[in-house]
């Protein structure tokens, strides 16, 4: 099938590649002439694993192109996604200025039957409003093409998307029952083909109902997160270990084990900004979604309890103190630095007079760049950007762990001790089993597992 990918950041570009991988032509649009330029000379704009080699198998093929010709694209692909950024607005809503501005160009240059699929995460509505902005472009130059507007969101974990989007355990499509809305039931039904012949995965419904559908699994997640997160908290001051009760809830099968690790909060360009946009379109028909102002005030909070701890260990005044710190992006496997809670403890640490030194296996080049906008350049000048793990450890006084990458999950510890100035290992993602570091003789603060007493 001939097929646009309309933006080629996280989602456009994994979907663009994974459907070439298919064996569909797949046309990509980007605005970006460097990520055009980039793409085209071999290489990609983020990290995600397994990517770079199947974008460079479907380019070989011809099946994967590039481009910044938008009537090119137009012409390409009955089947255009809209898979650009939607970033919040000031109040917290998503910014839709993006979609519109590429279903504008859509009806500027459509000659044909298009079906418009709305991949990127939207409000409730945006598929009308996509629609609306289309058709005032065909009105405007007096063309009577005939296109359906689809929600087809995505569910796709950064550092997993590849794997999520081959082996996907849900495909979500959202069309009406209009005659063209059929005709886009069909091709798209076609096009997902691949995907369900083990199973039916995917789910068909009414459009606001798909795009309800993609908001509602991120705020769910992000409820569990900052649940277990406040708990974790609690478990700190009872003496409870909050893995230990992980467990014991997750054994249920109403429950379940997943999402249920307490951390240092959650990041990234999905949660933050998808609970933000349903608590604003909540406000909208006058309804307040309690739970999820909660969610995000929790979230707020566990960014700072990493700090904290540090700061009731070594005092409010750290100047003359050292620290290491193990990860930088939100989560492993990927470069992501957005609302990464890396930059609330760095900022926390240098404002209490420290110096840090910090190592994250694929984020370094990113946290520069991010770093820089947080911080002064005075504040710059006291973080070390070390070249490895180890490198970071010199004359610290402790180790920070935030990310939970699978390279640091089973380090030397000799060598950790021996390195630091004091054995003491802050695990801001409860990588390591509080009796095991204090056998090897550290002092260990994790999240919700400071066990007071033993039975």
């Amino acid at each position: 099938m001939k097929i646009t990918i309309i933006g080629t950041g996280y989602v456009g570009l994994v979907t663009g590649a994974c459907l070439a991988e298919l064996g569909n032509d797949v046309f990509c649009l980007d605005v970006d002439q460097k990520k055009i330029d980039l793409l085209n000379n071999g290489g990609i704009p983020i990290h995600e694993p397994g990517l770079e080699e199947i974008v460079a198998r479907n380019r070989a093929a011809g099946r994967l192109q590039f481009s910044t010709d938008v009537a090119a694209s137009v012409a390409h692909g009955c089947l255009q996604f809209i898979a650009v950024g939607t970033p919040p607005d000031e109040d917290g809503s998503a910014d839709l200025q993006y979609v519109l501005a590429a279903a504008k160009n859509i009806g500027k240059h459509m000659t044909e039957f298009k079906v418009i699929v709305d991949k990127s995460t939207v409000p409730v509505g945006t598929a009308d409003r996509v629609k609306a902005a289309v058709q005032a472009e065909l009105a405007a130059r007096g063309d009577a093409s005939k296109f359906s507007v689809v929600s087809n969101p995505e569910f796709l974990k950064e550092g997993a998307a590849v794997e999520d989007f081959m082996r996907p355990d849900r495909i979500v499509i959202g069309y009406d029952g209009t005659p063209e809305g059929e005709k886009a039931h069909g091709l798209m039904k076609k096009l997902y083909t691949p995907f369900n012949r083990n199973h039916e995965r995917t789910f068909w419904m009414d459009v606001r109902s798909a795009e309800f559908t993609k908001y509602a699994a991120n705020a769910m997640l992000a409820t569990r997160i900052s649940f277990m997160n406040e708990l974790a908290n609690l478990a700190d001051q009872v003496g409870a270990d909050i893995e230990a009760v992980r467990h014991g809830i997750g054994s249920d099968p109403r429950i379940g084990h997943s999402f249920l690790y307490a951390g240092a909060g959650y990041g990234g360009s999905c949660f933050p900004k998808d609970v933000q946009a349903l608590e604003r379109t909540a406000r909208q028909y006058d309804q307040d979604l309690l739970i999820l102002r909660a969610v995000e005030a929790v979230n707020d909070k566990q960014k700072l309890v990493l700090g904290q701890k540090v700061v009731k260990r070594f005092g409010d005044d750290l100047r003359g103190k050292h620290f290491a710190i193990w990860g930088l992006a939100f989560k492993p496997n990927t470069d992501d630095m957005r609302e990464a809670p890396a930059r609330v403890l760095i900022k926390q640490l240098l404002d209490g007079g420290a110096t840090v030194a910090v190592y994250d296996p694929v984020a370094m080049t990113e946290a520069k760049r991010v770093l820089a906008l947080d911080l002064s350049a005075e504040e710059m000048a006291r973080i070390r950007f070390a070249t490895s793990p180890m490198d970071t450890l010199a004359a610290a006084e402790a180790l920070v762990i935030v990310t939970e990458w699978k390279a640091f999950r089973s380090p030397d510890f000799d060598r950790i001790k021996s390195s630091l100035k004091q054995a003491i290992i802050f695990d801001g993602r409860n990588l390591f089993e509080p009796e095991v570091m204090a056998e090897a003789g550290f002092e260990y603060h994790g999240i919700g597992r400071s066990i007071l007493t033993r039975v």
